[in-house]
């Protein structure tokens, strides 16, 4: 008989019943995806902790990943498909068996491919991310361009400025002797930054810059220099960086002559930014911006952490990327040693080491006769560095209710509160035909939906995954889904079976299609599904910097260009092709004197996946918006009290938490809380990056009121 305290201990063995299995967490996506050791009694995950072993994440977890137990066991669970029996957005279901759902989805999707065509069906995925492939596939074999992702607001930004430049995404170097955290805040959002940031500062003497308006954690701990610009205004800022290295001659002109692009018109168009203009724009003092020159002087290798959705979320996000990046080309620290390197998402969107076939196997079925994916004549650079949807613009599209409206939504972890003016998204939902939504909970946005399937999660499924170092694993489950939950890649490749698509390669299943996408590695997969641990692929190679010297980037003209020759290529979009800098958009500066950020971080949620776990939202329960104590002063609010924060489109109220962590003037709102749906009061189109199409969720122009 177990003793008592090794039971309440939870101690793995024999007498406790208590087995030690391991899987991933998958709560942020797609990285970093670290190891969990979940302790199992009676089928039941009763403990959640770290994997030592795990070579990426070495036992560490975030308080995110260590909420994976609750995570798994939410009471709003959805367990079975359910059809809708009430009206759109009532959330009245009854349950249904995978196969009639199966046959419904079929044969509406069909029909509308029938009478309207296979482009007025649309796909989407929000969270997860890791049966992305088969979904993207799925579509583009359905005959749809219109496959979009949460990408429409994250990540891709930044990742479609590389693209211009250099043709490829670019990782970030712990090693150089300089390196600048614009907008990273790692203890909110990446443990793992500031772990090697602080283990290299002791050992190296490396050199630490945080730009960021906030004063955060990671600037109060280790920053040797913190820049604190206006929200929006980080072009300027590197813009004013870049012609006091260009003046005085600390660029590397050597390196510009052979692999930079574009300098000459670059160099002349950054001259009116003096030291006096830049801190005109910026709000950082002078002082501190020549500091920072100095810095990236003495340095001689640096490398820049450009945050995904702070420095994107602007009027002038994609711009933004630009202008920091072009600091990293000007002196010479893009593809050599210390600087800034080449990097390609080999699975799931994450840099392994290794090559694979993942976007030839997401696109050989890409159909080329039919419409242009939704926003492709709104957003045509987003078009034509991504060829998805811009989901961005799907409300409106709906909407408009005309020969090119979409019909019908399939999707994958629909969260319609992502979406600047989300009103419209519940609008466009009431005009669909038909609406299928796969997801872990019944969340506001399966509300809406026609049918409703139950997916698991990481604890309750298996998956191949792959890790920095050239490390794979194939992971498995550690307690039976539940309910009739599925994978969501059983759910697309059996829904392909029964609509009969013309793929078999996808219809075949997971598993082949991640051998097809492998096929080159020298692995075997069977024994990689078989092992219980992280595998180490031996004998591959990546293309790195020092190749692309000598052989080329992927662009036009070979180089690394400044002067970005496929926007250059379009004067049509009225976009320019130099890095460049415009203000945030404010029609009426009396009127609405503050500026808005919503989606500060918090260290125990990640958007909204998590305030529906007590735990977690217990640490801030209250939508709460940070002020600087003078703006509070004058409008005679104090801590806890209501205050409504007014936009040119609505209004809400939110609890005041006064700080001299921001500054004065702006107003950050933690996001997330569905009964507090800050995107609610974030216009889009007025104010949207006309580059990426992403909404300027970080530079929103209000006023704020005490709520009397």
């Amino acid at each position: 008989m177990a003793d008592y305290d090794a039971l309440k201990a939870k101690i793995p063995g024999e007498d406790t019943g208590i087995e030690v299995k391991h899987t991933i967490c998958a709560i942020c996506s797609p990285a970093p995806h670290c190891g969990l050791t979940c302790l199992v009694k009676d089928s039941k995950v009763i403990k959640v902790e770290g994997w030592k072993e795990h070579p990426d994440s070495n036992g560490a977890l975030c308080t995110k990943g260590l909420s994976n137990k609750e995570f798994l066991y939410r009471e709003d669970r959805i367990l079975y498909p359910m059809r809708r029996v009430g009206e759109r957005g009532e959330g009245k279901f009854e349950r249904i068996s995978w196969e009639e759902a199966y046959a419904e989805i079929a044969q509406k999707l069909n029909g509308i491919k029938a009478q309207y065509g296979a482009d007025k069906v649309a796909f989407y995925s929000g969270y997860n991310k890791w049966y992305r492939s088969m979904l993207a596939r799925f579509a583009h074999s359905f005959g749809s361009q219109s496959y979009g992702t949460e990408h429409s607001s994250c990540f891709a930004s930044g990742l479609m400025a590389w693209q211009c430049a250099t043709g490829m995404e670019m990782g970030m170097n712990l090693m150089a002797k300089l390196f600048i955290g614009w907008a990273a805040n790692g203890y909110y959002s990446m443990y793992k930054l500031p772990m090697g940031i602080e283990k290299l500062k002791k050992l190296t003497g490396m050199k630490y810059i945080v730009v960021d308006p906030r004063i955060t954690p990671a600037a109060r701990r280790f920053a040797d220099l913190h820049l604190r610009p206006r929200l929006g205004t980080d072009g300027a800022l590197a813009l004013t960086m870049a012609n006091q290295l260009i003046q005085n001659g600390w660029i590397d002109k050597e390196y510009i002559d052979k692999h930079v692009h574009g300098f000459e018109q670059y160099a002349e168009s950054v001259k009116e930014y003096t030291l006096e203009k830049g801190e005109e724009l910026t709000g950082v003092p002078a002082a501190d911006i020549w500091k920072a020159v100095e810095m990236i002087r003495d340095a001689q290798t640096m490398s820049i952490s450009e945050s995904s959705a702070p420095l994107a979320h602007h009027h002038n996000g994609m711009q933004n990327y630009r202008c920091i990046m072009s600091l990293l080309a000007i002196t010479g620290n893009i593809g050599t040693p210390g600087g800034q390197n080449p990097s390609e998402g080999s699975f799931s969107e994450r840099t392994t080491g290794y090559e694979t076939h993942e976007r030839e196997f997401m696109f050989e079925t890409y159909p080329e006769n039919v419409d242009k994916a939704v926003g492709a004549d709104v957003h045509p650079l987003w078009y034509e560095l991504r060829k998805d949807m811009q989901a961005n613009d799907l409300a409106q599209n709906i909407l408009n209710q005309d020969e090119k409206s979409i019909r019908a939504l399939y999707a994958h972890g629909m969260n319609y509160r992502m979406f600047a003016e989300d009103g419209k998204v519940l609008e466009a939902f009431k005009k669909l035909d038909f609406f299928v939504d796969v997801d872990l909970f019944m969340t506001d946005s399966a509300k809406w939906a026609d049918i409703v399937l139950p997916c698991c999660t990481s604890m309750e499924r298996s998956e191949f995954k792959g890790y920095p170092g050239a490390h794979i694993m194939y992971t498995k489950p550690v307690v039976e889904p539940l309910g009739e939950s599925k994978r969501d890649v059983d759910i697309i490749t059996e829904l392909a079976n029964v609509m009969k698509l013309d793929d078999p390669l996808l219809c075949s299943g997971y598993e082949n299609c991640v051998r097809h996408i492998l096929r080159d590695l020298p692995v075997d997969l069977d024994m990689v599904m078989a092992s219980d641990d992280v595998v180490k692929v031996e004998g591959v190679s990546v293309k790195d910097g020092k190749w692309y010297m000598e052989n080329g980037w992927r662009t036009p003209t070979g180089k690394i260009e400044l002067y970005s020759e496929v926007i250059g290529a379009h004067p049509e979009w009225g976009l320019n092709p130099l890095p460049s800098y415009t203000p945030p958009i404010n029609p009426d500066p009396e009127k609405w004197p503050f500026m808005l950020c919503s989606g500060a971080r918090l260290p125990n949620v990640l958007h909204s996946r998590l305030h529906g776990s007590p735990w977690q939202r217990s640490l801030l329960p209250d939508p709460t918006v940070e002020m600087h104590p003078a703006d509070c002063e004058k409008l005679g609010i104090e801590m806890g009290d209501d205050v409504e924060i007014i936009t040119s489109i609505g209004s809400l109220k939110f609890k005041a938490n006064p700080t001299h962590t921001v500054k004065e003037g702006q107003l950050f709102v933690y996001h997330g809380y569905p009964e507090r749906d800050i995107n609610s009061i974030i216009p889009y189109r007025e104010i949207c990056d006309p580059y990426s199409g992403y909404p300027a969720y970080r530079s929103v122009y209000c006023t704020v009121r005490r709520a009397d």
